[in-house]
């Protein structure tokens, strides 16, 4: 278990943001930013890693696009192209799941 800082599992202020009015409880990555048990604050509430597991990009569900704030998975697959200038939508890509929540 570690402390890290929210910019590290959370990329923007929007995310966070998200994440603080409980609208996102997990996000996917290209990589593995915190383990279960890791802990990191915003705005002074405090949020546990829960679970982190490896993925495809085709095992993704509507449900995981709710989970990140998003409609359904068009709308994830569309605000991803949207952030990430070079993206491109591979159903084999591998990513890294982080679950989290307010910690008790």
């Amino acid at each position: 278990m570690a402390r890290i800082d929210a910019e590290t599992l959370l990329p923007n202020d929007h995310l966070q943001e998200m994440v603080a009015a409980g609208e996102v409880t997990q996000v996917h990555r290209g990589q593995e930013y915190a383990t279960a048990g890791d802990t990191f604050a915003i705005d002074g509430t405090e949020f546990e890693v829960i679970d982190t597991d490896q993925r495809r990009l085709g095992d993704l569900t509507d449900e995981d696009a709710r989970a990140e704030g998003s409609a359904d998975m068009e709308a994830y697959r569309e605000r991803l192209q949207h952030a990430h200038e070079d993206f491109e939508w591979d159903e084999t890509s591998e990513v890294v799941r982080h679950r989290f929540e307010r910690a008790e």
